[in-house]
């Protein structure tokens, strides 16, 4: 089981990149949809990110660079998706975007300061959340994880059937995380945690073993 690498996985990100902002905003076919104090909580993470000490960040599955956008210092985005790439430099006028591989960040040890990711890290598999994490680790001390809250009605963890505005139905692998999540896999102090997003901040990793979990 694959996320990251996934073929059909790349594919449906690259075909959603234009109608990515949608699901922030709450346009196209989630302006139905009822989400109570979204639009607090989103702003309370933008307020967040925007907070964060000037630093050189890596936004690792930039996405549309909808959250780093705010960041303040030198920003670089990094994504599977060209098109996704392509709309993130344009909000990176600063910075850079690039399309790489977030499993093997084409970058040296130590070239940041922070790793910020925004709904990446509740997609990845077991094997692959390991890779993620030894790979944040070698290039920045300090990692920010935005991710969706687990909620009552939503399982933990499910393929999901997705379908994009052009008809097109999409499998696409979901952990819906809670903050003993953050707390038990990246020994992540939990700064925001509500119905619909939670964000943790790790300063400093702690040592794993070789499945990825904390060793005290």
């Amino acid at each position: 089981m694959s996320f990251a690498r996934d073929p059909g996985t790349l594919a449906y990100y690259h075909r959603r990149a234009e109608e990515y902002d949608e699901w922030y905003e709450g346009a196209g076919k989630f302006a139905a949809r009822e989400r109570p104090g979204w639009e607090d909580e989103l702003g309370a993470v933008v307020d967040r990110v925007a907070a964060l000490p000037p630093a050189r960040t890596l936004d690792v599955a930039c996405g549309t660079a909808f959250l780093s956008r705010h960041l303040k210092g030198l920003v670089v985005g990094l994504d599977a998706s060209p098109a996704m790439v392509a709309i993130a430099q344009e909000r990176l006028p600063g910075g850079l975007a690039l399309v790489g591989d977030a499993l093997d960040l084409p970058f040296a040890d130590g070239a940041f300061d922070r790793v910020l990711t925004g709904h990446f890290y509740g997609h990845l598999t077991g094997e692959e959340r390991t890779r993620f994490l030894a790979e944040a680790q070698r290039v920045a001390p300090e990692l920010v994880v935005v991710d969706s809250a687990l909620r009552p009605g939503v399982p933990a963890e499910a393929w999901e059937e997705r379908r994009l505005n052009d008809g097109t139905l999409h499998r696409v692998y979901k952990r819906h995380l809670t903050p003993e999540d953050l707390r038990d896999e990246l020994g992540a102090e939990v700064v925001q945690s509500g119905t619909w997003f939670v964000v943790g901040l790790v300063k400093g990793f702690e040592k794993r073993d070789e499945h990825g979990n904390l060793t005290g």
